[in-house]
């Protein structure tokens, strides 16, 4: 039996910056950190000679938290096509959030790469239960698509 999502497992180039990305400007909190090194995860990612750091940050309202992992070795790949919204398999992640327009200011400011500003959903295209619905896209420092979604 599935009682909820654990967490959500972000491959990163670079962990500090992600974590000064996701706790100072997202807001979450870094809970835990650890090396990952041994037969053990090798087994799990079905990979030789992991070597890897890894960080979890929780959102300001609780689980799932989101794991960000660095791999020393073996090194990965980049692919800008998987920052694309179309691309088949996991896409974005989607952050409930309050004053979506004043987020998308600041984050801007700060340099956050938006691909639109905060747009309302038309109304009847899907009904939610919290309300209408007003939504961004935007990239973490690794072109990890994230979305900020707003019920009004």
């Amino acid at each position: 039996m599935i009682h909820t999502v654990d967490h959500i497992n972000i491959v990163v180039a670079n962990l500090e910056r992600s974590i000064q990305f996701y706790t100072e400007l997202l807001g979450f909190e870094l809970t835990r950190r650890a090396h990952l090194e041994g037969e053990w995860i090798e087994t799990i990612a079905g990979l030789k000679g992991v070597s890897a750091d890894v960080a979890y940050v929780r959102p300001p309202g609780g689980e799932p938290r989101i794991e960000l992992i660095q791999y020393h070795s073996p090194p990965g790949v980049t692919l800008h096509e998987t920052a694309m919204a179309n691309t088949v398999g996991l896409r974005h992640i989607a952050l409930r959030v309050e004053g979506v327009q004043e987020l998308y200011e600041r984050l801007r400011k700060a340099g956050v790469r938006f691909i639109g500003p905060p747009t309302p959903v038309p109304g009847g295209v899907v009904n939610h239960d919290a309300g209408e619905k007003v939504l961004c896209y935007f990239y973490d420092p690794d072109g990890v698509l994230l979305e900020f979604a707003e019920y009004l």
